[in-house]
């Protein structure tokens, strides 16, 4: 390119060459950015383009509630509550994200992450009962071991309640999987389900990412 007079020095653009109108002049994002959006960032000096998929803090994603929709009258143990679980989907009550699946009473994680977990549980006792809730979890989708567990006691026909919760660093969506329990159940107790109103429940919500 010609020049009339001296041609111009060549310099790096500075700070104060940039009028703010560079970014404000522009058309504003709407909507929370896809993963595959660039920023422009400093790395200690070097400029440097993130994706957004990179970029942490982006609230919790995964926020899912399920329940027990008839009477378990017998003990599950090891084996899990295998039947009569749905998501909750009644008096405005609703979820967050991509659900759970639940199969034969296994929970599989939408995504990983470190979840918040919570079992909460109505128990009609028979007498004298001192009944458990149990949390079972596995790394390896073969070996469940308890994670928490919570004990309830009656000394009368009463309705009683037991409450346990955990976090869980879910690494492995194929291999890091959860069921729910109860045990020491005597004859006439009961853990309560109904499809129209949660009795017991249990509550996943994604806090972040796995650790």
């Amino acid at each position: 390119m010609a020049y009339i007079g001296s041609k111009p020095a060549n310099k790096p653009v500075v700070a104060s060459d940039l009028d703010p109108t560079v970014i404000t002049g522009q058309t504003a994002l709407a909507t929370s950015p896809a993963d595959t959006d660039e920023f422009l960032i400093s790395d200690a000096g070097v400029l440097k383009r993130l994706d957004a998929s990179l970029v942490g803090g982006g609230g919790i994603t995964v926020a899912d509630n399920w329940r027990l929709t008839a009477d378990v009258t017998s003990d599950t143990d090891s084996t899990g509550i295998t039947a009569n679980l749905e998501q909750v989907d009644t008096n405005g009550q609703g979820n967050l994200g991509t659900s759970m699946s639940v199969s034969s009473g296994v929970f599989t994680f939408p995504e990983t992450g470190t979840y918040f977990i919570d079992y909460s549980a109505m128990i009609t006792a028979n007498g004298n009962d001192n009944v458990v809730i149990l949390l079972y979890a596995t790394t390896d989708n073969s070996s469940y071991s308890v994670v928490c567990k919570s004990f309830a006691g009656a000394s009368a026909n009463n309705l009683i309640n037991a409450h346990c919760n955990t976090l869980l660093n879910v690494t492995n969506t194929s291999n890091v999987k959860v069921k729910f329990s109860v045990s020491s159940l005597n004859s006439g107790s009961t853990l309560m389900g109904d499809t129209s109103v949660t009795e017991t429940g249990f509550v996943f919500i994604r806090l972040g990412d796995s650790t």
